[in-house]
């Protein structure tokens, strides 16, 4: 008769991500493709402190931890020996993980809230790596090194999946950036019996016990880092196979990350040309849903921009307006109309973006003006509605980096941003 003890039960989550990260061509713009299904990150998570410019991981701040790769069996003694590396000094840590194990991620997480650690997702681009691939093996040998390496963090597309989110709840202060995906489901078990071959019983039996055990571990660790439970029924409401993407909403109700609007810095990244651009989201109403927006500029010469505004259309029977955007004491007017981009499998409209042309001088002023503002004209002589605000400021340093990729390069313009100067811009509309 086979022994009806059980033996060592581990309870795991295995990364696994089927979401597809979509942002739609538009007009010339040279906008990221849609992403691939991406592959498991078969390296295991590595903890490297990374250099960037002046203020490349928020205002002050110029150094954080990247975490990338699997949470695997010594994810949380590898961590512990990194804290001891890097002392006492204060770093934000950028998550970008398809998951792993669940014990070792809530044991890193108690970690960041006994540091009392920022914590963000974000993908890391190492300057080292130079033209390898940033999961390849070069790249994953350098970030595992132990070395200080030099680089800057890319939010858009960054995942923080399977046990990742489990682990980033235990930081104080969690932010998760609008175009950063926290992602969920149930957890797979894996049973290890002794003594013999289990019967089906025993095997639902067990299971039944590893899945209380789990769930229970991750309600208690829930509570203690002020997160609603509903994030326990949320991930088990989807089976294994799947995934769930965390709307921002859910983001926001069980106190991931409350904040009412959310955005990231101004971002420079080299497609086929340069682009900058900026995402927020925001939540309108006390209680509403919240909508997001992107602002984007590239040059069509160093001559001639093209600005993108993105956004979700309004609702059906609404009066569509025309929109302008505020900067300075000047506005411009958007094309009109808008594109409107289709869903996937016929679904009904989701976006639709606003463009205009600018010339080089009308863009070296938007990183001149403190606030540019969207602005909904309804019919003519109608009332005005704020739709939008972003910060100019920060535009500068990303909009050199812009100009540096427009043939050919205007130099005059360039040495105007750097002396904080900006040619004259007078008012196109009213």
């Amino acid at each position: 008769m086979l022994s009806r003890d059980v033996g060592r039960m581990t309870s795991r989550i295995y990364p696994l991500i089927l979401f597809l990260l979509l942002v739609g061509p538009v007009w010339a713009a040279p906008v990221a493709q849609p992403a691939r299904p991406a592959a498991e990150n078969a390296a295991p998570i590595s903890f490297t402190a990374v250099k960037g410019p002046p203020g490349a991981c928020g205002p002050g701040c110029d150094r954080w931890i990247a975490a990338e790769g699997k949470i695997d069996n010594g994810a949380a003694a590898r961590f512990r020996k990194f804290l001891k590396q890097i002392g006492d000094i204060s770093l934000p840590i950028y998550l970008h993980s398809p998951g792993g194990n669940l014990e070792q991620a809530l044991a890193i997480g108690n970690m960041l809230r006994e540091r009392k650690f920022v914590a963000r997702v974000g993908r890391t681009i190492v300057e080292e790596c130079g033209f390898e691939a940033q999961d390849g093996d070069v790249c994953v040998k350098l970030k595992q090194s132990g070395r200080e390496l030099h680089g800057e963090v890319w939010t858009r597309g960054a995942t923080c999946n399977s046990a990742c989110p489990y682990l980033i709840l235990g930081a104080v202060t969690r932010e998760i950036a609008p175009d950063a995906f926290l992602a969920v489901h149930s957890p797979h078990v894996i049973l290890n019996f002794t003594g013999g071959v289990p019967t089906r019983e025993m095997r639902a039996k067990a299971l039944e016990q590893a899945m209380t055990r789990s769930d229970g571990m991750v309600s208690a660790y829930l509570k203690k880092m002020g997160v609603a439970q509903g994030l326990l029924a949320a991930a088990r409401a989807v089976r294994f196979e799947d995934m769930h993407v965390l709307t921002r909403e859910e983001i926001a109700g069980f106190g991931i990350d409350p904040r009412r609007r959310v955005e990231t810095p101004w971002v420079f990244e080299q497609f086929s040309r340069g682009l900058v651009y900026k995402t927020a989201s925001e939540r309108v109403g006390e209680a509403g849903a919240f909508r997001t927006t992107r602002i984007q500029l590239f040059c069509i010469d160093a001559n001639q921009y093209e600005l993108h505004f993105q956004r979700q259309p309004l609702p059906p029977g609404t009066s569509e307006p025309r929109i302008k955007l505020a900067f300075g004491t000047g506005s411009v007017d958007f094309l009109y109309p808008p594109r409107k981009e289709q869903g996937d499998k016929g679904q009904e409209k989701t976006q639709e973006t606003w463009a205009m042309r600018l010339s080089a001088g009308q863009a070296a002023m938007l990183a001149s003006t403190p606030q540019l503002t969207i602005v909904d004209k309804v019919g003519t002589g109608g009332q005005s509605t704020t739709t939008d605000r972003f910060d100019g400021a920060e535009l500068r340093a990303p909009l050199l980096r812009l100009m540096a990729t427009c043939p050919p390069r205007n130099l005059g313009l360039a040495r105007s941003l750097n002396n904080g100067t900006t040619p004259s811009f007078a008012r196109s509309s009213n």
